[in-house]
């Protein structure tokens, strides 16, 4: 328990609802920080509001378009960390509706760095990027000197916001260090369009799991709790004067196809007799991707905690849970 680091810390946590959001929001209050959370969306199902994150911090309900929302309540709440994660995160949104994705993680991204430059009290900014940001590339793994060549709607995105934040830092001097991250997965994910909840999902309901891709796709995958000490431990670093202005690739340095993850998913719940539909009709999809993490681990110490099996067997019984617990009807509350 870091009580010296984060007890009364005032942190903001754009995206709060989010999968990476909830949990990092959670792992803050059991630290007895003192939160806001910006919420774009209430979503009941959510994990923010099942571990009840909502009535144990400030919950703040706008989007990081709104520049005058985010100087407020950086001002008013005298915010000295900022973890900023707000983004629209899906490939298939952003190819079919560019323009709300580049609205959300561009034009958001430069609100709230330009909101932090102006309030002044702001001692650590840790922005999301990607590992998509680093686009397709012939050299992997992606390193951090890897250039950001983004060539599709999200890729280019995550490029965008990477680079508005270096220049945050090299001009203006905010106290900023980007990570950037593999897939994350993990409970309390609920677009299970994604290959891991929805697998997860489909052979709970016996069902066999659908493949957008040809199961090729290489990927990194990132479990959510590593990806919580991750951020943590970048904001620790901007908080001790260091790691100001870097960026900071997180992985477990696995190489894993779609096909072997969703086996991998199968073998665990003992559904392997579900042979995956394979629909092959991924696009703007980059094929093999993944990090180096040599840099964290050197420079802040960190290392995953988690192996892939791990990560997915406390994945797979978040959501055999969490299914099994149907929404209420409108009869059963009467």
């Amino acid at each position: 328990m870091k009580d010296s680091v984060w007890k009364q810390r005032r942190v903001l946590v754009t995206g709060c609802t989010g999968l990476l959001g909830s949990w990092l929001t959670s792992s803050l209050c059991q630290q007895q920080a003192d939160v806001v959370g910006l919420v774009r969306d209430s979503v009941p199902r959510s994990n923010f509001y099942a571990m009840g994150l909502h009535e144990q911090v400030v919950c703040v309900h706008g989007s990081v378009e709104d520049f005058d929302l985010i100087a407020r309540l950086l001002n008013e709440y005298e915010i000295e960390v900022v973890f900023h994660l707000a983004a629209q995160t899906l490939v298939s949104i952003a190819n079919a509706n560019p323009l709300s994705t580049f609205s959300s993680n561009i034009a958001g991204t430069w609100n709230v760095l330009e909101a932090v430059r102006r309030a002044r009290r702001v001692r650590a900014v840790v922005l999301a990027s990607s590992d998509k940001a680093y686009g397709t590339q012939e050299r992997l793994p992606y390193r951090e000197d890897s250039a950001l060549m983004g060539r599709h709607p999200y890729d280019v995105s995550k490029s965008c916001a990477d680079l508005i934040g270096q220049m945050y830092w090299h001009t203006y001097k905010i106290p900023i260090a980007i990570t950037r991250c593999g897939n994350f997965y993990g409970g309390g994910d609920l677009n299970f369009n994604r290959i891991v909840p929805g697998t997860i999902r489909s052979l709970l309901q016996n069902e066999r799991p659908v493949l957008r891709s040809n199961g090729s796709f290489i990927r990194d995958y990132f479990y959510i709790k590593d990806a919580v000490e991750a951020y943590l431990a970048v904001a620790e670093a901007l908080l001790n004067s260091r790691a100001l202005g870097e960026a900071y690739n997180f992985s477990n340095e696995l190489q894993v196809t779609v096909m072997e993850l969703v086996s991998c998913i199968q073998r665990l719940m003992g559904r392997e007799e579900l042979a995956p539909v394979i629909l092959n009709d991924a696009r703007n999809e980059i094929p093999h991707q993944y990090l180096d993490a040599e840099k964290a681990r050197t420079q802040l110490g960190w290392k995953s905690r988690y192996t892939l099996e791990q990560g997915l067997q406390e994945t797979i019984d978040w959501y055999r849970a969490f299914l099994a617990n149907p929404l209420p009807t409108a009869e059963s509350r009467l």
